[in-house]
């Protein structure tokens, strides 16, 4: 694997660890609900299914 590459992951494992901790996860934590889930419930899905995403660019690329 290229250094790049790993970089990159290390970047968006950093990243995901400060979405994930504790004061970014409070922030959506109310009563409020968007398309019939809790807001919480939609964002952890939501930066989940980018990070997906995100990771399967970079091996994608590191394939070729």
């Amino acid at each position: 694997m290229k250094i790049r590459h790993q970089q990159k992951l290390v970047i968006l494992s950093i990243t995901l660890l400060i979405l994930f901790n504790v004061p970014f996860l409070l922030l959506f934590n109310s009563s409020e609900k968007f398309v019939s889930l809790p807001l919480i419930y939609a964002y952890i899905f939501f930066v989940w299914g980018a990070s997906c995403v995100s990771s399967f660019i970079i091996f994608k690329k590191f394939n070729e």
